[in-house]
């Protein structure tokens, strides 16, 4: 079928504004191509040229200032310092080996570092620095900057390297950080990207490892421009990190000092607890050790030195360490049968010197016995049979009740490292655990805090305290994260009765008071710091029937390790309790000859906030206190004023 001009035409026009539109857009395009290359070749010139000039951009991660710690009054005890360090980019340096070689000839390298960072090139990823050395002088650091551009992949850095300025004071305590281990990124599900940065340090042990979220922070990044040798041309951008937070502790750095010298050279442990916030003041275990030698990894010798010392410095004594508390558990059996009506404080038992229990003689310290003693005098003069009686009449699960009431049994929430449970024992426990029938010899060893029986001189200080104020007092280490107070320790009223508390309390008091008392030659004489405490003395080995008969080895004539735990726990003042405190000597033989003394002289030193007046001491003693006190105060380390590090 022909078509009329008419529609030809019509046709025709249609054509033209199809082709005039994409010959537009056409132009449209090419006309922003050669904009965007003008853009690119003119205007961007230089910039491109370098980037082609086989330079690169580089993401490197910014490692976080590591939160600092402090003391309750702002003294620092866990701080950052500037550390001078080189590292080297293996995908940066070409021929590693002369790179080294070459800085050689600048700088002293340790061998032993040589070949760790060696191993770690190996193992990382090629862009990640390796740190070659540390902790180097300002003058090597420049040699290093000077000489760059003939050592590829090498960089100058300064960093940021963790430091205890308390030394030994707070090792138990902190802990102390080390660089990330293999182990270290197997117990983490998605490790950070920092973690991964050779020789980036975490916390190990102590709080430094259980706060380590905290103290960390989070990585920044910066991009840098590199050329094809590696070295850095300038930095595009960065992101800054989150600086970790900084801890303010509850503990106070002087009384941790004096504590952790009065223990001299004992296998030794102490807490001192505040009675109305349960704030630790101190909290110490002898002989300690130097944190700083493991920021960077100790030598074999030091370590070797540490774990073969049969007092184990290394072991947190104070929170880890548990101990069967003798007699210090006295206190615990009488409260049960005191809240369970069956015992009255004038109720009094005969001690002949033992109780017959199933065929068996259960012995009292005191071979010819103490008579008929109540409540009060059992606890002054520490009769063991009185307990024994009392126990087996209100049985061992009512004891064990009581004892985690107390606080005792309990893993207390601090954070430190393998903070110990303790063992309250009863029947079902040993059922599940021995698979045997709880005896009632169990019960009459167990009421004098032996057998089973176990706590650790923090949970003895929780016992104390609680004792003290009727309060379910609870041990509080940090006192505030950046700033921000953290919950209190004072507790709520305990659901015991509390007049039966005040008669333990005087009892305790007869202890150090009276003169039969087993601690009166540890009285306190100022009248306002008036002490009551509670002797114990933990046996570790069994005593036979012969050795009875012939006569108990005195634990002075026997090897150390067969002697005797020395306890010792006390509050004050009396009239209105301001400090507990709990110490454990081991094999230190009996506690109010080994222990009490010590723990007199910690609560003292808590109490006047430094050495407390020589009339605070019965006179006998104050000649020795006060060679002691000349001698503590020439080893004391001392404290860094507040006011130059008061940044909590």
């Amino acid at each position: 079928m022909r078509r009329s001009p008419r529609d030809l035409d019509k046709v025709h026009r249609t054509m033209t504004r199809r082709t005039l539109l994409l010959g537009g857009l056409q132009a449209a395009f090419i006309g922003g191509l050669a904009a965007r290359m003008r853009y690119m070749q003119v205007d961007q010139a230089d910039q491109f040229r370098l980037l082609a000039e086989e330079n690169r951009i580089n993401i490197r991660l910014i490692p976080p200032t590591r939160g600092e710690l402090f003391d309750r009054n702002g003294r620092i005890i866990a701080e950052n310092t500037p550390s001078y360090r080189v590292v080297i980019v293996r995908e940066d340096a070409g021929d590693v080996e002369k790179v080294i070689a070459n800085l050689q000839q600048l700088i002293p390298l340790d061998p032993e570092e040589l070949e760790r960072a060696r191993t770690e090139m190996r193992r990382s990823p090629p862009f990640l620095p390796v740190t070659l050395a540390d902790q180097i002088s300002w003058e090597d650091i420049s040699k290093v900057a000077v000489n760059a551009p003939a050592l590829p992949g090498i960089t100058p850095e300064v960093g940021l390297t963790r430091v205890y300025p308390q030394g030994g004071d707070f090792a138990h305590v902190v802990g102390y950080v080390g660089p990330v281990s293999d182990y270290d990124l197997s117990q983490m599900q998605d490790p950070e990207p920092v973690l991964r940065i050779p020789r980036f340090q975490i916390g190990k042990v102590g709080l430094e490892a259980k706060q380590e979220d905290l103290l960390r922070g989070k990585a920044g990044a910066k991009r840098v421009e590199v050329n094809a040798t590696g070295r850095v041309m300038r930095e595009l951008d960065r992101r800054e990190g989150q600086p970790g937070a900084d801890l303010q502790l509850s503990v106070d750095t002087r009384l941790q000092a004096y504590v952790q010298a009065r223990l001299g050279g004992e296998s030794a442990a102490a807490v001192v607890i505040d009675c109305d916030t349960g704030d630790l003041r101190a909290i110490a275990s002898a002989p300690s050790f130097d944190p700083n030698l493991f920021v960077r990894g100790i030598s074999i010798a030091d370590y070797r030195s540490l774990t073969e010392n049969p007092y184990r410095p290394l072991a947190n004594k104070a929170v880890q360490g548990t101990y069967p508390p003798g007699s210090t558990f006295k206190m615990i059996t009488a409260m049960a049968a005191l809240e369970a009506g069956l015992l009255g404080p004038e109720d009094t038992v005969y001690c002949p010197g033992y109780l017959e229990v199933s065929g068996r003689r259960f012995h009292c310290w005191k071979r010819s016995g103490h008579g008929h003693v109540d409540l009060e005098n059992s606890l002054k003069q520490s009769c063991d049979v009185y307990y024994y009686d009392v126990a087996l009449k209100v049985g061992i699960d009512k004891i064990s009740a009581m004892a985690q009431e107390f606080g005792l049994g309990i893993k207390h929430d601090i954070p430190m490292s393998a903070v110990a449970r303790g063992l309250t024992p009863n029947k079902d426990w040993k059922t599940r655990v021995h698979k045997q029938d709880w005896l009632i010899g169990d019960t009459a060893n167990s009421s004098i805090g032996q057998g089973y029986m176990l706590a650790s001189p923090l949970q003895l200080a929780v016992m104390t305290a609680r004792i003290a104020t009727g309060r379910k007092v609870d041990p509080r280490l940090v006192k505030s994260i950046d700033g921000v107070e953290q919950p209190s320790g004072a507790g709520e009223p305990m659901a015991v009765n509390q007049n039966n508390l005040r008669k333990l309390r005087r009892a305790m008091y007869s202890v150090s008071n009276d003169r039969r008392g087993t601690a009166y030659g540890s009285r306190i004489l100022t009248d306002e710091f008036r002490m009551a405490g509670k002797t114990g003395t933990s046996q570790v080995r069994n005593i036979t029937a012969a050795e009875r008969a012939a006569g108990v080895i005195r634990n002075e004539d026997l090897p150390w390790e067969r002697r005797d735990h020395a306890l010792f726990v006390c509050f004050a003042p009396f009239d209105k309790p301001k400090y507990a405190v709990s110490l454990v000597v081991e094999h230190g033989g009996g506690g109010s000859a080994a222990a009490a003394p010590i723990a007199r002289d910690i609560i003292l030193q808590a109490l006047y906030d430094g050495f407390p007046p020589l009339e605070a001491y019965p006179a006998k003693d104050r000649s020795r206190v006060s060679a002691q006190q000349e001698r503590l105060q020439r080893e004391l380390r001392p404290a860094a004023k507040p006011e130059d590090k008061d940044r909590a």
